[in-house]
């Protein structure tokens, strides 16, 4: 049995994927103390002589891509009877492990043109790179471009950053073992083991039930793998070889999903008839998906900076085209009035052509199969027309912040728990944060404006029950005498999402230690060395309306007590060694299984009440204790 929680000399924190050609592992070096993405490859292969061969030859070449949109490959190593990449670790704004698919399926709407215009420059850029890579003889193809290849990182001015990852991974599987290992995946998503695959190509067992509640998933792993290889790499017989030209198909497909939101197939509407589109996007599409790949285009990024030339507008004048007539009897002229004719040279008699419009500029009628539909109406019952509701747009109830400013301080402790040594310096800029932890009243607002409990992830924002706040029959509510309490039962996924719907952000774990002191040096509590039952709610039976206690020196409320608070970053218990040698604004590790919480409960002992005392949960949990409040950055 493989040890899954250590290889080589990387501690696995989580697995973060899982594909035909792997898993994928979150893990932090046991030395240096950073983290890292693992791409552990089938075990199967470490006996396959010709995959080693291929390995130590392209092992290399690949370590020496260096682009800033192109995931780093830091090390090929052995462990544990597997081949596994060490490649750097792509995390989005929230510190999140996020692919392209992932990030198009959490946006509300479709991106608008331009975000989707520049996803795909970058990933031309990071591709005619390789392919031009100096010192190859015949640049370096990707050969597995996918959705799941392409992971999204912290945005920046210019936008969405995105990077490919995986780079020739595929050839160094091979081809056919790629294609064998997606069947595969294929068929035990569907519960078809090997024997019966066999049975079942044989005829000689009836096809065996398919679990249709795995289609979502076998459609997705299926898709995944094999809608965007060429036709020359899905043809295994073929002569035809796969080289750069096969990643152009594959950015073909790329584009056309992404455009679309579906992958074309057979005879398939091209972007131009989508009105928003101002871009020549058929002429890129069009060009990508040749069968053949000597009329693929070479330079991606040339294609694309043709591609932003606006459509001209639609003449009024339809073009024609003419019926020319190919017998021998029938001889092309022109006449004198300049009319297209043909010369019957049996009668000597000259004919005017027909002229025709093009089928695919001619907008045919709306058929209606049932036009008398409209006058068959009962009657003696009466038609149910929905009430028209209009988009509610409730305005955000603000909280007062308070300004702490920048400098250097200490953080952690010398004699607390473990996970918060050592006591360190460290330097954070100026911050607003919230005077006191989010409430019912103001949170009730941000669900209003969601129209419900889930956001774009469809992750939990808040389990109702779990809180002072009620649906009934649509219509939400506080219960008595709890709207300026503190909202409780809020994942992280909740408290990020309300954060960013005031343009604001979480606390990092630094900056909330930090506020929570007040000012204080070498202090235990908010309130000093010491904390009582006067000047913070804790070990009692319920939350309390906020700002029930004194503030603070810096004029923060409830910092000790009444309801934990979500911060942003992921907890890790021996991060503060790392942030000693980081101290600049540390945001925790980039990525980790707990968010972090602080400052204890209503519930807690005095213990949990300590400035420096870290505190930690899956970012989806609810919990009668958790709330937040909100920071901001000062300029």
């Amino acid at each position: 049995m493989v040890d899954i929680r250590l290889f080589g000399d990387y501690n696995v924190v989580k697995q973060i994927g899982q594909g035909p050609l792997g898993a994928v592992y979150l893990a932090e070096h046991r030395f240096m103390k950073r983290q890292y993405v693992l791409k552990v490859l089938p075990e199967e292969l470490a006996s396959d002589r010709q995959f080693v061969q291929r390995l130590e030859e392209e092992v290399a070449i690949l370590s020496s891509l260096d682009h800033p949109n192109i995931v780093k490959i830091h090390n090929i190593s052995f462990a544990n009877g597997q081949y596994f990449l060490v490649t750097d670790c792509i995390v989005d704004e929230l510190g999140e492990t996020t692919n392209l698919a992932q990030y198009l399926l959490s946006c509300s709407k479709q991106p608008n043109e331009e975000t989707l215009f520049h996803i795909l420059q970058q990933v031309a850029e990071a591709l005619m790179y390789a392919h031009n890579k100096k010192g190859t003889s015949k640049g370096i193809a990707h050969r597995g471009i996918k959705l799941n290849n392409i992971l999204v990182g912290s945005p920046s001015q210019e936008g969405v950053n995105v990077f490919l990852a995986d780079f020739g991974l595929s050839r160094i599987i091979g081809t056919g073992a790629v294609l064998t290992r997606t069947f595969q995946t294929v068929a035990e998503a569907i519960g078809i083991g090997a024997s019966l695959a066999n049975a079942r190509l044989s005829q000689r067992y009836p096809s065996p039930p398919v679990d249709v509640s795995k289609l979502p998933t076998l459609h997705l792993s299926f898709l995944q793998n094999y809608a965007f290889l060429s036709p020359e790499q899905k043809r295994l017989d073929s002569n035809q070889p796969v080289d750069l030209k096969t990643d152009v198909y594959s950015f073909g497909i790329l584009a056309y999903y992404m455009l679309m939101g579906e992958f074309p197939e057979g005879f398939f509407t091209m972007p131009s008839t989508i009105p928003e589109y101002t871009y020549n996007w058929d002429l890129l599409i069009k060009a990508c998906l040749q069968n053949d790949p000597k009329d693929r285009p070479d330079n991606l990024l040339a294609i694309l900076d043709a591609i932003r030339q606006p459509l001209q507008p639609v003449q009024m004048e339809l073009p024609i085209e003419y019926y020319v007539n190919t017998s021998p009897a029938m001889t092309p002229a022109m006449s004198d009035e300049g009319q297209q004719k043909v010369v019957n040279r049996e009668n000597g008699q000259m004919e005017t052509l027909k002229p025709i419009i093009r089928r695919t500029q001619l907008e045919r009628p709306e058929v209606d199969m049932n036009p008398g539909a409209v006058f068959q109406i009962d009657t003696a019952v009466k038609q149910y027309v929905p009430e028209r509701k209009e988009a509610k747009n409730s305005e955000p109830l603000l909280t007062d912040m308070a300004i702490m400013h920048g400098g250097s301080f200490f953080r952690g402790s010398a004699d607390g728990n473990r996970d918060e040594m050592p006591c360190h310096q460290i330097v954070l800029s100026s911050v607003a944060i919230d005077i006191h932890p989010v409430t019912n009243e103001q949170f009730v607002r941000f669900l209003e404006a969601m129209g419900g409990e889930k956001d774009g992830m469809h992750h939990d924002i808040i389990r109702l029950k779990d809180s002072r706040i009620k649906r009934s029959a649509g219509k939400l509510s506080i219960e008595s005498g709890y709207a300026k309490h503190p909202v409780v039962g809020v994942t992280w996924y909740g408290a990020v999402a309300y954060a960013k719907w005031l343009g604001k952000r979480l606390p990092t774990e630094a900056e909330w230690e930090i506020a929570a002191y007040g000012g204080l040096e070498n202090a235990l509590y908010p309130t000093g060395e010491d904390i009582e039952k006067t000047q913070g709610n804790f070990f009692s039976s319920d939350t309390t309306p906020v700002m029930s206690y004194a503030p603070n020196g810096y004029g923060l409320y409830d910092m000790a007590g009444n309801v934990y608070e979500w911060c942003h970053d992921w907890y890790s218990y021996n991060y503060y060694e790392i942030s000693i040698q980081e101290p600049e604004n540390p945001k925790g590790p980039l990525q980790g299984v707990y968010r972090v919480l602080r400052g204890g409960c209503w519930k807690s002992l005095r213990e949990d009440l300590r400035c420096s005392r870290r505190h930690r949960n899956n970012p989806g949990t609810v919990n009668s204790t958790y709330g937040f409040r909100c920071a901001a950055d000062v300029a």
